[in-house]
């Protein structure tokens, strides 16, 4: 098995971070794939379940050595992790991947916005929201729901990017991703059996399932837990800002998904805004 410890240290913070937007889109692709047999909680669970045994191998944690302080930060960030992942998995269950990355990118584009009082922010925020109604259901041809779970996860997405900063400055990096994936598993788990697609699993998709853990969870995840640490939040979210840019291409790729004109410049809207929006504020900061 890959020592992700080792594998996160020899990674520069920049190509890291890169790595990780693929490894999550790329793995999302795949994951979509399940969702017939296993539905969108059924895949989720899968995902998280084996992401947290992988990093629990590799890091070899030891639960009775955390303090109090630790637990309640790991709880907080494991559960808004969890609920993020599952909310996004039922949110591209409806519309393309491209189209969800985009939507849930709202969270992290208002937290930066949240840190500039520049009359220039009003530019990003007209770019957002351009791009929002590129795409908005009264376009024709887009789930509403799907919208919504995917505004809710980028509301989860800016928790997790704030939580996941607090975290790591208390804790080492491996081992905040593994105890936060333990909570996210013990969050997650319950709706897949509720939703009654892990009754499904067998051999194949046991394998695809850690197939899916690794590109989607454990490496991305552990990748930017690291480069949290030796990035500047600046550079950090100018980068996540290709999300978006990831998630299209990867839908396109891999499952076929065809964006329209107007949708692609949605995302080229959302992309330019969080950039800007992430530079200047920042900057300014």
């Amino acid at each position: 098995m890959i020592n992700l410890l080792k594998f996160k240290y020899a990674v520069p913070a920049i190509p890291a971070v890169l790595l990780s937007m693929i490894c999550v889109q790329g793995g999302a692709s795949v994951a979509k794939l399940l969702f017939p047999v296993l539905g969108a909680s059924g895949t989720a669970s899968l995902r998280i379940g084996f992401s947290a045994l992988i990093l629990l191998a590799v890091f070899r944690t030891n639960l009775f050595r955390l303090n109090r302080r630790q637990w309640l930060f790991c709880l907080t960030y494991g559960t808004c992790l969890g609920a993020m992942n599952l909310v996004f998995y039922s949110a591209i269950k409806r519309i393309p991947i491209g189209l969800g990355v985009t939507i849930e990118f709202t969270g992290p584009l208002a937290l930066a916005l949240l840190g500039s009082r520049k009359p220039l922010d009003l530019l990003w925020v007209l770019l957002a929201g351009l791009g929002i109604a590129l795409i908005a259901p009264w376009q024709g041809g887009v789930d509403a729901v799907g919208v919504a779970l995917a505004l809710l996860a980028g509301g989860l997405w800016a928790g997790y990017i704030l939580l996941g900063g607090k975290v790591s400055k208390i804790m080492g990096s491996g081992d905040a991703v593994t105890v936060g994936m333990l909570f996210a598993t013990a969050f997650v788990v319950p709706f897949g059996v509720m939703g009654g697609g892990l009754a499904a699993m067998d051999g194949h998709l046991l394998l695809v399932g850690v197939a899916v853990a690794l590109l989607t969870s454990a490496l991305p995840f552990t990748l930017e837990m690291g480069a949290l640490r030796q990035l500047p939040s600046k550079t950090f979210g100018i980068l996540m800002s290709l999300h978006p840019a990831f998630g299209a291409l990867s839908g396109l790729l891999f499952l076929g998904e065809y964006l329209t004109l107007s949708q692609w410049m949605s995302i080229s809207c959302v992309i330019a805004a969080s950039v800007g929006a992430t530079y200047f504020s920042k900057k300014a900061g």
